[in-house]
């Protein structure tokens, strides 16, 4: 059952994959104006025709919600559109936009809602001038200035986009730093790649208010600490401070579901809510809210409802952030290692070394691999640098099969790759790099 006109929730509508044509267009767009001269390519500077850029972006929405109902049909799936409530175990209630009420009765019910942006108090989004991710994927002008309210993986994404098109980007971050949870020597570094792109920063800052000025905003921002507000003006306020799980009008309280204290569906590590034949997955759920950790719980469901084991290992879940450079991480970060009192050894290899990154003059950030100090298991990696979101996969699969960093510095990789970093991450981790 699915509330809009199209399946593929807010990942293939107006998320990840929206996001990603318009990162790809735009870093072709800032390529062919700054990069290309230096490689021997002479053009003329690329004109922006962001209608046409909008366009190219729905295609690809277009194409892959569409690729969804023909797997719905082809695998003879009942597909019902409308907004769902659950009346009770084995009974939801849906509700179309026109047309009367229907009562499915069903064995199973599982709860696939995902989530919805976080509210900002002072920032009332309409899409227009205050936007959420929704509205920053279909601006109609380049704005001149863009505040960011929020330095994670979402307002790092789409002020990059807006950034290498024209627009002023200053991002406003609670915290000391961006990418909160991630690694922070990764940030650290991340954070220098993109103030030296032309992104401006302010860390331990909070985005008050903003108000109408004509054409413009006037957007208040304060010390998170407290002190003097300052205020500057703006075109359009992005708030990207998260997302929050998408449960209300759903009767969960009603059919006796219960709910964590941030508001996600209580389960049982099984998928298994409070109620027998329930249950939940995804980013109304405990864990990353990331749309391939909900596919494998959607796997993980699907298998143990036909009576099989369904099972997925939370521990090599990677996140990317696709920016240019992209960053991309899978385990532990040396942060939650120190915490836990886990002795480890550190490899870390930059991308000025790398033959390939050199040659293709890609050479911003390095690899560094986190390995158990006495057993050499691999327990975190962590890349900032071209293609990490692929690079990463590559880990993910040793990690899987409890690889030691020896097994991958083994590996034969292939040569000129940017996968050589990865190799010679791991033979850093006992100080045998080659290349360095």
């Amino acid at each position: 059952m699915e509330k809009r006109a199209t399946h593929g929730g807010t990942c293939l509508n107006v998320g990840c994959i929206p996001s990603k044509a318009l990162l790809h267009a735009s870093e072709l767009f800032e390529e062919a104006g700054h990069a290309f001269a230096k490689m021997g390519i002479k053009v003329p500077a690329p004109e922006l025709d962001l209608s046409q850029m909008m366009a190219f972006k729905d295609e690809g929405v277009a194409g892959n919600t569409k690729g969804v109902e023909f797997l719905l049909k082809k695998n003879k799936i009942d597909a019902f559109h409308g907004t769902g409530k659950i009346l009770g175990a084995g009974k939801v209630e849906v509700s179309p936009e026109s047309g009367e009420k229907t009562t499915l009765e069903t064995k199973a019910i599982v709860i696939a809602t995902g989530s919805d942006v976080a509210k900002l108090k002072g920032l009332e989004i309409d899409e227009a001038k205050i936007v959420s991710s929704t509205g920053a994927i279909a601006l109609k002008t380049l704005p001149k200035k863009l505040v960011v309210v929020g330095g994670g993986v979402i307002g790092l994404e789409l002020g990059s986009v807006w950034r290498r098109l024209g627009s002023e980007v200053l991002v406003v971050e609670f915290l000391d730093r961006i990418l909160p949870g991630m690694d922070v020597e990764l940030g650290k570094q991340f954070q220098r790649i993109l103030a030296k792109q032309g992104m401006e920063f302010k860390l331990g800052s909070k985005v008050t208010g903003a108000e109408k000025a004509g054409e413009r905003l006037k957007v208040k921002i304060e010390p998170a600490a407290g002190g003097a507000a300052e205020e500057i003006e703006a075109d359009v306020v992005l708030v990207a401070i998260g997302r929050t799980p998408f449960t209300e009008g759903l009767g969960l309280k009603e059919a006796g579901v219960e709910l964590d204290e941030r508001g996600r569906v209580k389960t049982d590590g099984h998928f298994k809510t409070t109620v027998d034949g329930i249950y939940a997955i995804g980013d109304v759920i405990v864990g990353p809210m990331l749309a391939h950790k909900a596919e494998d719980e959607g796997v993980a469901i699907a298998e143990t409802l036909a009576g099989k084991s369904g099972h997925v290992n939370y521990e090599v879940i990677p996140n990317v952030v696709y920016t240019y450079p992209e960053v991309a991480s899978v385990g532990r970060t040396e942060e939650e290692l120190k915490k836990d009192g886990v002795e480890y050894k550190a490899g870390k290899f930059p991308f000025t070394a790398n033959g390939r990154a050199k040659a293709n003059g890609t050479t911003d950030g390095f690899v560094k691999i986190l390995a158990d100090a006495k057993t050499d298991k691999v327990l975190g990696v962590h890349i900032v640098g071209p293609d990490a979101g692929t690079l990463i996969g590559e880990v993910a699969v040793a990690m899987e099969f409890s690889s030691s960093s020896e097994d991958i510095a083994r590996t034969c990789h292939a040569h000129p790759t940017l996968s050589e970093a990865v190799k010679e991450a791991a033979l850093a981790v006992e100080g045998r790099a080659i290349h360095m």
